[in-house]
């Protein structure tokens, strides 16, 4: 056979040239892909309700015709739609020719009516005020719920026959048979009397704002009420009128007076209400009631102010009387969960607990005597899902794979026959049918966006994928994206730390690059995941590609991986965290691709506060930093969450004041930009006010940026936009390409 070396040699460079054009063809993110044109928006499976035979689960559909969602029935076996149980064009109110558009839904038990939620208006970060309708199935007819104004967390009551609310501080409740309208309490006053919600810190610190709760027969509602008479107030202006308001809420800070708490049981029958007794110690958190499997029985935990202690209570609704029946207690501190559950035999609970070093589930009988710990190993269960007790299956969610991953599990109530569910590798979370048949999986890993799929829940067999964000993987394959990689790294004491780091995709190990660590860092966080990081992992694509490294690690005091290791900060937060961070830092700065003298850091809330501990305490080994958000002064803090790990000031003021970066700003080394919303109300637009004041009595030139009227996020739209544009600059001019200007 002839071969013309010519003409192949001329084909193969031709080739090798269509290659390169095409690797050069990849585009580069952009910012407004990012947080403006919504190029990498992931698609999800939203608005799941599971039915009540087990066999099918509706959700929201789109009918983009009408402008309006249907609710839709879905076969589960095959995930395909099966008939639409709701066409939102018949949503109309009574005079009314529109349909209403509604925020979310709710089947009632009997699935005869739904409850609709519109107009809804965020409060805070969980509350939440709304219309409600009801809407009657058989006769299509949809009512306004109430006219008094919108309402707070409707709930229908498990015998479908009522809905309870709450409003402007007050608990209510509609009779659907004739929509009478109740109301049950009539002390309510603006910063004063909450009856049936949650107050700004136990919504923030405990995670709910719903405080109220139905009995199972329907016959009583057991409610929170918090007299916050005493709670300090706090004023943030809201501008953009011409006298600025003032928005006044009741805020705790460290030290500071809590509101005084108690739960009460309301009859409906007769319309009476009893207080719970739960001692006569009023500087107390009750961080959670539940009904057990008894009407007349309700569960309350109680917590001393240092959160140290916990006490399980159950309590007589009818007559008020409680009794101690579960005491633990922690050196450190005891975290709140969900895990309380109680079993149908009504003779036994299940709860979690961190006692043996690392959170498991443990079996007790009614009188709180533990009759076995269910799960064990050096990993931490990290969410109960359920109990099936027809089949002696418990499903859970745990860290036994890795502390930067989430699986589901399943185990006996004897602790037996453990099975993994989710195979692979990546972070998962469920959401299991009330029948435990089956189950929706939400997965995603480094690099790889979210896929769900439809399980069976007894081998976790894959039934129907659906949604795998096809698009928005065709998408990212366009696009020069940088991998994410993880690591380890040792301290010098041998304790192990977890990081990921992100290179530009030309990277060379004989070229230097500067590094931007990323840091959250507060107790019981990660940020070391294998999972998708979403808007900031897109950010990092645009740092990347202008050729920095992005690195991020898990120092001392995160979470999943027992709580030695979490509990180490306590009392001292921010020592051994930036401590870790500071080693890392120098760690990186070691490795023969690192500019030891071009690593900057960057953090949100807590990892703002640990931005400033690094520019300050950190003796130059960071050339710049971008603090968003930050506590400068845990004093400054609510009290929930900074007594929990630091106890009161009166009790550890050199616990607060050792690690304020406050106390620190004469140290100031690098190039610092402080940014911070001055409609926060969660870390107020103080901390950066008294840090900026710091800063410019030590005579430390920096650069700082406030955001009007927005929140602790600053974010959303334009803004967020806005601010990431801001940071990449500051980036570019202090880290990347710095320029010869000294530090100040």
């Amino acid at each position: 056979m002839h071969i013309n070396l010519k003409t192949n040699f001329l084909a193969v460079v031709l080739l090798c040239f269509a290659f390169v054009a095409q690797a050069q063809q990849k585009k580069e993110v952009t910012l407004e892909d990012i947080y403006q044109k919504g190029t990498f928006s992931a698609k999800s499976v939203y608005g799941v309700n599971w039915m009540n035979d087990g066999r099918y689960y509706s959700g929201q559909v789109a009918d983009e015709k009408n402008g309006v969602n249907d609710i839709v029935r879905y076969d589960v076996t095959t995930g395909q739609p099966v008939n639409t149980i709701i066409e939102g064009e018949d949503l109309k109110p009574e005079g009314s020719d529109k349909p209403i558009k509604f925020d979310s839904y709710t089947f009632s038990s009997d699935e005869k009516k739904v409850l609709f939620a519109t107009e809804k208006e965020q409060i805070y970060r969980r509350s939440s005020k709304a219309e409600f309708y009801v809407y009657d199935i058989a006769s299509k007819k949809l009512t306004k719920l109430s006219n008094g104004g919108k309402q707070l967390y409707a709930t229908f009551s498990p015998d479908a026959k009522r809905v309870a609310f709450a409003r402007e501080g007050n608990m209510f409740f509609v009779d659907l048979g004739n929509m009478k309208e109740t109301q049950i309490t009539n002390t309510g006053k603006f910063n004063s009397i909450i009856n049936g919600y949650a107050d700004w810190v136990y919504e923030e610190e405990f995670s709910f704002a719903q405080g109220f709760h139905w009995s199972p027969d329907g016959s009583k509602i057991a409610f929170y009420t918090f007299d916050e008479t005493n709670v300090p107030e706090f004023n943030m202006q809201m501008w953009g009128e011409l006298y600025p308001q003032d928005n006044k809420f009741k805020y705790p800070k460290a030290g500071e007076a809590n509101s005084i708490v108690t739960v009460s049981v309301y009859n409906v029958g007769n319309g009476q209400t009893v207080k719970m007794d739960t001692g006569n110690e009023t500087d107390i958190y009750i961080p959670r009631i539940k009904w057990t499997n008894d009407s007349n029985l309700l569960s309350i935990q109680k917590m001393n102010r240092l959160q140290n202690t916990l006490e399980l209570l159950h309590a007589n609704a009818t007559t008020g009387k409680a009794n101690v029946v579960l005491k633990e207690t922690d050196k450190a501190y005891i975290d709140i969960t969900d895990d309380l559950t109680y079993l149908k035999d009504g003779k036994h609970f299940i709860h979690s607990s961190e006692k043996d070093g690392f959170n498991h589930l443990y079996l007790h009988n009614m009188n709180g005597k533990l009759v076995r710990q269910i799960t064990k190993g050096n990993w931490e269960v990290s969410n109960f899902i359920g109990f099936d007790e027809k089949n002696d299956k418990l499903y859970f969610m745990s860290t036994e794979v890795s502390p930067m991953e989430r699986h589901l599990f399943s185990i006996s109530i004897k602790g037996k026959n453990k099975k993994r569910l989710t195979d692979k590798a990546g972070t998962y979370s469920v959401n299991m049918s009330k029948d435990y048949k089956y189950y929706l999986a939400y997965h995603t890993a480094a690099n790889t966006p979210l896929t769900v799929s439809l399980h069976t829940a007894k081998d976790g067999k894959l039934v129907k994928v659906l949604e795998d964000n096809q698009k928005l993987r065709n998408t990212l394959a366009q696009y020069d994206i940088a991998k994410q990689e993880f690591f380890t790294m040792k301290t010098q004491d041998g304790t192990q730390l977890n990081g990921w780091m992100i290179k530009p995709t030309d990277f060379d190990p004989n070229k230097k690059y500067p590094v931007l660590m990323f840091v959250y860092g507060g107790p019981g966080s990660q940020t070391v995941n294998n999972s998708w990081g979403g808007a900031n992992y897109l950010w990092y694509q645009v740092l990347a590609n202008k050729g920095a490294i992005v690195v991020s690690v898990d120092n001392r005091g995160t979470g999943a991986r027992g709580a030695a290791f979490k509990k180490v900060t306590y009392a001292n937060l921010g020592k051994y965290e930036i401590e870790d961070q500071i080693e890392a830092a120098k760690w990186l700065g070691n490795q023969s691709y690192v500019d030891k003298n071009r690593i900057g850091i960057w953090g949100h809330s807590y990892g703002g506060y640990m931005t400033l501990l690094g520019l300050t305490k950190g003796n130059g080994v960071f050339a710049a930093g971008i603090s968003v958000a930050p506590v400068t002064n845990w004093r400054y803090y609510d009290t929930i969450y900074t007594e929990r790990y630091l106890k009161t000031p009166q009790e550890n003021a050199s616990g607060y004041d050792d690690n304020s970066p406050l106390f620190f700003a004469d140290k100031l080394q690098g190039k610092l930009l402080l940014i911070h919303g001055t409609g926060d109300d969660n870390v107020h637009f103080q901390n950066a006010v008294e840090m900026q004041d710091a800063l410019i009595s030590a005579n430390k030139q920096f650069e700082s940026f406030y955001y009007p009227n927005r929140n602790h996020g600053v974010g959303g739209g334009i803004t967020s936009l806005h601010r990431f544009t801001m940071m990449t600059d500051f980036l570019e001019r202090n880290l990347i390409n710095p320029t010869t200007e000294k530090n100040q």
